[in-house]
């Protein structure tokens, strides 16, 4: 998918890196005095292991059904103008972007709450796999779908 293709309150899977300006640029509206950003980056480690890079694979039709699903029961739940979300699929390198939500809204709390349930929301519902590839060589499907604990 390119940049142009965003497009407000609705979910993307792209296969090429996100255009951060891009995704927000489109979830501006002048009714809106916040807007909050949520993104996950490839760290490199998990679970005491030396992470290299990671890779997702997504069952589309679904994910791409069931993310639209979840925008619209945020901006049915909250006080927000505007939710997108964007997840990656392919290999991914240390720090590249593997996932962007954004939501904008009169006010923060609102924002902010949307954003956390949409995150939420899209890592216990979607149909998506993320493999870990190790400084070791090795590799490992991680279950990527548990339910967040506060501190994450």
């Amino acid at each position: 998918m390119s940049s142009a293709t965003f497009n407000p309150n609705s979910f993307f899977i792209a296969d090429k890196a996100i255009d951060r300006d891009a995704f927000q640029a489109d979830l501006q509206d002048v009714t809106c005095g916040a807007f909050v950003l949520f993104e996950g980056w490839v760290r490199n480690h998990n679970d005491g292991r030396d992470v290299l890079q990671l890779e997702y694979e997504v069952y589309q039709p679904l994910a791409l059904k069931e993310g639209q699903q979840i925008l619209l029961e945020a901006l049915d739940r909250f006080d927000i103008t505007r939710a997108s979300a964007v997840h990656r699929h392919g290999l991914l390198a240390l720090t590249e972007p593997a996932v962007l939500v954004g939501v904008a809204a009169a006010h923060r709390g609102a924002a902010f709450d949307a954003c956390r349930y949409i995150i939420d929301e899209v890592k216990t519902r979607l149909p998506i796999w993320k493999r870990e590839h190790y400084a070791d060589g090795g590799t490992e499907w991680v279950d990527c779908r548990k339910k967040p604990s506060a501190t994450e």
